[in-house]
């Protein structure tokens, strides 16, 4: 059987592990390096099959992506199917289902990024390097993508290459970067490693194997923690509230319904099936319930 087909699900077989069959493309040496590596991650839990987060970021670190071999790596040595790997590989944008680049390069464009610049310069770098989301450079070298939030909207607009903030970013500024990171010459964030580690190197930290460069650079700038300072310098604290006398927004304490809890439920209008979101569906279970004991 092909590479290509090592992920496909298969029925599960009498007296073999989930997955086993499809346990192929890694060679002996490698196969050993990794296992290594994957009793290590699942030592850290109760559960086996709770590795399965670090452990795609390890498969993908060897790879350059999750792979089929390394789904299939993943699902036998946690006693798996491969299409509970599959499933749980597809739900998180970190990780790849095809070669990924070097380099990942993620451009915020969500409302603060935006407005700051931030779709400005997604356009420059889309049209610099003529790839769109999710794609990568013909030589290998850079994966753009589209990022909704980089949660570092205090340096807004900002990019992140292979998760190193790159704070302030112009459309200028981030083609000097990519630029650099294509010529493969030194990159320094902004904040964090004072250099740029490669995708399958920041992989592996994913995978929860240090690297040393924890205390590398600066963690928070001035923009981070300016509320800090503020609250200190002017006697600042947060409210302490008893439990039985804390409020709701609307004034109303804990325990006396507002006007709109009071409404009993004969005067409340049926739900209609746009009002069934899944939040509702939950409270109206949890209701039911209720009133069921």
């Amino acid at each position: 059987m092909s590479v290509e087909h090592a992920g496909a699900a298969a029925p599960h077989e009498h007296g073999r592990v989930p997955g086993e069959r499809h346990a192929v493309g890694y060679d002996e040496e490698t196969r050993a390096r990794l296992t290594a590596d994957a009793q290590e991650i699942i030592a850290r839990y109760p559960q086996a099959r709770s590795a399965l987060l670090p452990m795609l970021h390890l498969v993908q670190s060897e790879d350059g992506y999750v792979s089929p071999r390394g789904i299939a790596f993943c699902a036998t040595t946690l006693g798996i199917s491969t299409a509970e790997v599959s499933a749980v590989a597809t739900f998180y944008t970190q990780y790849k289902r095809h070669p990924n680049g070097t380099y990942t390069v993620g451009v915020c464009t969500n409302t603060l990024c935006a407005v700051m610049g931030g779709d400005a310069i997604w356009e420059e770098l889309s049209e610099h390097l003529g790839i769109g989301h999710d794609e990568t450079t013909e030589d290998g070298a850079v994966t753009l993508e589209r990022i909704e939030c980089n949660a570092a909207c205090d340096y807004a607009p900002v990019m992140m290459v292979n998760w190193e903030f790159f704070d302030n970013q112009t459309p200028a500024s981030a083609v000097e970067v990519v630029d650099r990171l294509v010529e493969g010459a030194p990159v320094a964030p902004t904040r964090g490693a004072s250099s740029v580690c490669t995708f399958k190197e920041m992989s592996r930290v994913l995978a929860g194997f240090p690297d040393g460069r924890a205390d590398e650079g600066v963690g928070a700038g001035p923009a981070t923690v300016r509320g800090t300072v503020l609250a200190r310098e002017r006697g600042w604290t947060a409210p302490s509230f008893d439990a039985d006398e804390r409020t709701t927004a609307t004034g109303a304490t804990h325990g006396e319904p507002d006007a709109g809890e009071a409404q009993s439920s004969a005067e409340r209008p049926e739900t209609t099936p746009a009002d069934v979101s899944p939040a509702g569906e939950q409270r109206k279970q949890k209701s039911d319930d209720a009133k069921e004991s």
